[in-house]
């Protein structure tokens, strides 16, 4: 789950992570009494989980209530990259004196947390990474101690920063690098991190997302989720408990176990197919869950193809035949429907669905089961 830039700081704050003083606002009444209320001159920022909402007109500087009011209606209702600016935070504008990047991820090699800065702050870090990677620090971070002050201090010494604002980035490392742990966050980003002329060191941006399966442990942070930012069809897929990410691809595909999922899809792609989806309906899925992945894959208009892959352990391949079968009738498919399925019952499964009176295509295996839905979209 994200959050959105105005979320991320409210949670940042709680951490003793420095954030400039805002307001978030859903109109334009709203945002106008917000920025007298902060002054000015203040910033008016699209709320949007994306980037690029500055080259896109979404972050403003209002210098009086006219230009507030101006920004605020031309921003809200704005589309930034296919989101609508349904929110906008209102901001008390900062006295930058330098900018950095700033962010912790999980090291999956290392297995630690991975404290990453740069000088190039306000930059997309991808374009940093592809033409100046030497520009990006990186620190491990030790999970049994934490973030230690001399890693700050290291940090700090190689972005060059002098003086106060030394100490004062440490302890802003060890607030960030608390907020991600202690919020089971699997992305913390600043870009940028500012220092003021006064010295301060202040989050002016924020990125975070988390692992959802840690959600139960943080329901204050599950009352963030804004479905004005979701996928329609991944929120659909959420309500009938289906793990499902919208690709662009033309094959649809239905799998039970996500390593299974990204088996089939590498395989799809090694045949000289695409997949539109990843879709995971679990172990045990019911006739239900199978008829609501069905019309899941199909709201993409894309899907020329549909691939089912089972492999029935827990769930037996009789019971997910029968599934397929009921589900084909019932949205009334009219692709080309491949279906592979191994493991327990597996000749009864068979027998179901070449009784069905379907045009499913049967394979025996994956591979033979991904040329043949590659077939089946150019045919």
């Amino acid at each position: 789950m994200d959050l959105l830039e105005y979320q991320g700081k409210q949670l940042f704050a709680r951490h003793g992570v420095p954030v400039p003083a805002g307001t978030p606002a859903t109109t334009v009444e709203e945002a106008v009494a917000a920025a007298d209320e902060i002054g000015y001159p203040c910033v008016v920022k699209a709320q949007v989980q994306v980037g690029g909402r500055g080259k896109a007109g979404g972050i403003k500087v209002a210098n009086d209530r006219t230009e507030a009011e101006a920004h605020a209606t031309a921003i809200l209702g704005m589309d930034i990259k296919g989101h609508t600016v349904h929110e906008v935070w209102i901001e008390a504008a900062s006295d930058i004196a330098a900018e950095y990047y700033a962010s912790i991820v999980f090291d999956r090699a290392a297995k630690k947390p991975l404290v990453m800065l740069s000088t190039q702050g306000g930059v997309e870090i991808e374009e940093v990474a592809a033409h100046h990677p030497e520009k990006i620090l990186r620190e491990t971070v030790d999970p049994a101690v934490g973030f230690q002050d001399f890693q700050g201090r290291k940090l700090a010494y190689a972005l060059n920063l002098q003086g106060d604002s030394i100490p004062k980035f440490v302890s802003f490392c060890k607030a960030l690098y608390r907020a991600y742990m202690e919020t089971d966050a699997s992305l913390a980003e600043i870009n940028p991190v500012v220092i003021l002329k006064d010295g301060k060191v202040v989050a002016l941006d924020s990125k975070m997302n988390f692992d959802e399966n840690a959600l139960y442990r943080h329901k204050d942070i599950a009352e963030y989720r804004d479905i004005h930012e979701e996928d329609p069809t991944e929120a659909e897929a959420k309500e009938h408990d289906l793990a499902y990410i919208s690709l662009d691809g033309d094959i649809g595909c239905m799998v039970n176990g996500a390593g299974l999922a990204m088996a089939t899809m590498d395989t799809i792609k090694l045949v000289g197919g695409s997949p539109a989806n990843f879709l995971d309906v679990g172990g045990g899925a019911s006739k239900e869950k199978v008829t609501a992945a069905f019309k899941i894959i199909l709201h993409s208009p894309s899907v020329k193809a549909i691939l089912v892959n089972i492999f029935g352990g827990i769930m037996k391949c009789d019971v997910i035949a029968e599934g397929v079968v009921a589900a084909a009738r019932e949205v009334g498919l009219k692709v080309p429907l491949v279906v592979r399925l191994e493991g327990t019952n597996v000749e009864q499964g068979r027998a179901i669905l070449k009784g069905s009176g379907l045009a499913i295509i049967p394979a025996d295996n994956l591979r033979q089961a991904a040329e043949k839905a590659v077939a089946a979209v150019k045919g």
